[in-house]
């Protein structure tokens, strides 16, 4: 018997490697203040879902191209001088909408909406566990390659150009990344939910870090203990993963903040 056999080790897996790449992408989602950009990628991933679904296609191709496109209409329609908060709801909403109306029209195709929504980590079998972490090292691959670049272009856009580098080409890279991150964690933590294990890590790292390279690290960390925390409250308290692990996670960012706010004041006096 395979020890990959157990659902609860394939479940692990699987959010540790979600966790693990959504560290230094959530890094860049909170420099750059681009939580509604996620959400918006995160939304779309419904439809994607739905089209994949009425043609036959592969799920995580269906979610990757519907959150790259969302990606590039909203970068487009930015550039045009729309308001890009405006931008954001209107698209996010939309997609979201829209891939709801799909799926209603799916018949003889059983669709667990809740699953997609929320996430089933304890469903993930072999198969999901497998492109979910090839979805990991490629995320992984493109942050490193990208990530000084990336840096010097979330620093400054002045910076960026005077060495040469074309910030509008690393938000491409960025973006396929939060497009790919969103499609191998569909499964794992949810559409509504992902959006939440970028941003809740990362800003608790911020605290602590004092590099960039530190606050990618710290999150993944934090990340990981969310996610093996979360799925043994889940195990004890029978919850639903996917929300456990983002509770876990607000309840870590929560204490984490109120430390530094009780020992700031203790200093204070």
């Amino acid at each position: 018997m395979s020890w990959l056999d157990s659902f609860l080790v394939r479940a692990v897996l699987a959010g540790l490697g979600v966790a693990i790449a959504a560290a230094p992408l959530g890094c860049f989602v909170v420099w750059r203040r681009m939580a509604y950009f996620g959400d918006a990628t995160a939304h779309a991933s419904i439809l994607g879902i739905a089209l994949a679904l009425a043609f036959s296609m592969s799920i995580f191709v269906g979610v990757l191209v519907l959150s790259l496109l969302m990606a590039v209409m909203v970068s487009s329609l930015g550039e045009k001088g729309y308001a890009m908060d405006t931008v954001l709801g209107v698209l996010a909403h939309s997609a979201l909408a829209f891939g709801l109306v799909v799926a209603s029209f799916l018949s003889g195709i059983r669709l667990d909406l809740m699953g997609y929504l929320f996430g089933d980590i304890l469903a993930v079998g072999k198969l999901d566990l497998l492109v979910i972490w090839c979805g990991v090292m490629l995320v992984l691959a493109l942050m490193r390659w990208r990530w000084s670049a990336l840096l010097t272009s979330t620093l400054s856009l002045d910076l960026a150009y005077a060495a040469g580098i074309d910030p509008r080409r690393e938000q491409f890279f960025l973006t396929i990344s939060l497009a790919m991150v969103v499609a191998v964690a569909i499964k794992v933590i949810g559409a509504l939910l992902i959006v939440a294990l970028l941003i809740i890590p990362a800003a608790t790292a911020r605290i602590y870090a004092k590099t960039p390279e530190q606050m990618a690290l710290i999150s993944a960390i934090i990340g990981a203990v969310a996610v093996v925390g979360g799925l043994q409250l889940a195990y004890i308290l029978d919850t639903p993963a996917g929300p456990t692990i983002v509770c876990l996670a607000a309840i870590i960012f929560a204490l984490t903040h109120a430390g530094k706010f009780v020992k700031a004041t203790l200093l204070g006096n």
